[in-house]
């Protein structure tokens, strides 16, 4: 698993650095579509951590075929009603896309292709708003969209609200490129327009650069329009101008044939980066779950062994070749495999360790053994509870430091095991794990 994250880091921040496409770009995004194929298909990732994340996998399938497909994906973003729809629309010379006069009209992800940048591979997908009352889902839905989209072009249609401004940061965030832009720009006296496309530059600075500021109109407002014809008679119609976003299309067009194939590569490479680091987290925590079952179904065992076995010190070499097994499993666990012998090796290393910092513990639990011996195991009932529970004990400490050794890789790290087996000492609830210990070694006794 860490080799895919190194190896997609490596590439994505190689990729950062280009400024245009060239062949070295063509390798990179093959190397990284490579990356991503690998991740698909890692042996190593349990079943049911992959069915877990079976979303996130499907969304690495669709950047796969974006980038053996050459697209390169825009997301159209913003308020409510500011006009994203007409916008794609408008780009697209086309109703691809819903528009409609209520709020929310837009309530899925849509795609379309846009024509006239097929060789480019520009692909605009249509958002739902951000700040439809009651629709927390399609919010969330439309951030999700923009952080997997390769290019994010943010619609407004007036200076920015407080919620469009930290919007705004939040897509920043996610290291996509913005472009800004002032849909409606029609309704404003040319004065007033370049006004705010100055505040819109001020808000969106260190963020947006300047010349990524552009104004368009999706849909100019219709005007009334008089004719009079030869005998003086007037008639009126409406006439709707035609849209404005051709500043816009060159502006996408442009970034798409410069820089689209090392943005599809980058934008997929993150993505996958921040999967494979959840992907390490949940199989972490699904290893830790499995261990720690493990290790007490283990302890169980041991417990009770030691407990009932009336032959002195025979328990405790019982004890150690359950703690053996029990490492053995351990290893398989974590995906690093030990042979019986390597696993009595952990085993004794760990043991010298507690010995060292324990000597009265297992000074009792040899006082107890011979105890049992002496009495013809007459003195079971008294000695086994309190045996038990420190076989017990005994073997969650040991449990847990061969995990701490499993986990590093099968080390004990710089400081060595005495200082690991020390920590995992300081850092249990002994009395808590006694009183577990012979609670349920009593309640399988009496049984």
């Amino acid at each position: 698993m860490a080799g895919w994250r190194e190896r997609l880091r490596g590439l994505t921040g190689r990729l950062t650095h280009a400024s245009s496409a060239s062949p070295a770009d063509d390798a990179r995004g093959g190397a990284v579509a490579a990356s991503l194929r690998g991740l698909l298909d890692d042996p190593s990732i349990p079943a049911d951590v992959r069915a877990a994340m079976a979303e996130d996998f499907r969304r690495v399938e669709h950047m796969l075929d974006r980038l053996e497909n050459e697209e390169l994906h825009v997301a159209v973003f913003g308020r409510v009603s500011a006009g994203k729809s007409a916008l794609g629309n408008a780009l697209l010379g086309r109703d691809a896309f819903e528009v409609g006069v209520l709020h929310g009209t837009t309530t899925r992800a849509d795609v379309a292709r846009l024509d006239e940048a097929a060789h480019a591979g520009l692909v605009l997908i249509d958002t739902p708003g951000i700040n439809e009352l009651g629709g927390e889902d399609r919010e969330r839905l439309a951030f999700e969209v923009a952080e997997v989209s390769d290019l994010i072009v943010f619609v407004a249609d007036g200076d920015l609200t407080r919620e469009e401004r930290d919007a705004l940061r939040t897509l920043s965030a996610t290291r996509r490129p913005l472009l800004l832009v002032l849909n409606k720009a029609d309704r404003y006296a040319d004065d007033e327009r370049d006004g705010l496309l100055d505040r819109l530059r001020d808000h969106a600075e260190g963020l947006i650069r300047r010349e990524d500021v552009i104004a368009v109109a999706a849909r100019p407002t219709g005007r009334e329009v008089i004719e009079v014809d030869a005998h003086g008679n007037e008639r009126r119609h409406r006439e709707l101008p035609a849209a404005d976003v051709a500043a816009l299309k060159t502006r996408l067009v442009a970034i798409a044939e410069r820089e689209g194939k090392t943005l599809s590569a980058i934008n997929a490479g993150l993505f996958a980066g921040r999967l494979t680091d959840q992907l390490s987290a949940r199989i972490a925590a699904t290893r830790r779950d499995v261990a720690s079952r493990t290790i007490r179904q283990y302890c169980v065992a041991k417990a009770v062994a030691v407990a009932l076995n009336p032959v002195p010190v025979a328990d405790l070499l019982l004890a150690g070749g359950l703690d053996a097994a029990m490492v053995v499993q351990l290893s398989r666990v974590y995906g690093l495999p030990l042979t019986r012998s390597e696993s009595g090796r952990l085993v004794a290393v760990i043991s010298t360790q507690l010995a060292a910092l324990m000597g009265a513990v297992w000074g009792m639990q040899l006082v107890s053994s011979a105890l049992k011996g002496l009495s013809g195991g007459l003195s079971v009932v008294v000695t086994a509870a309190a045996q038990g529970a420190l076989g017990w004990y005994a073997t969650v400490l040991i449990g847990r430091a061969a995990e701490h050794y499993l986990v590093a890789g099968k080390s004990w790290g710089e400081q060595g095991a005495k200082r690991a087996v020390a920590d995992i000492v300081a850092s249990l609830d002994r009395d808590s794990i006694l009183r577990e210990a012979r609670e349920e070694i009593l309640k399988r006794l009496k049984t």
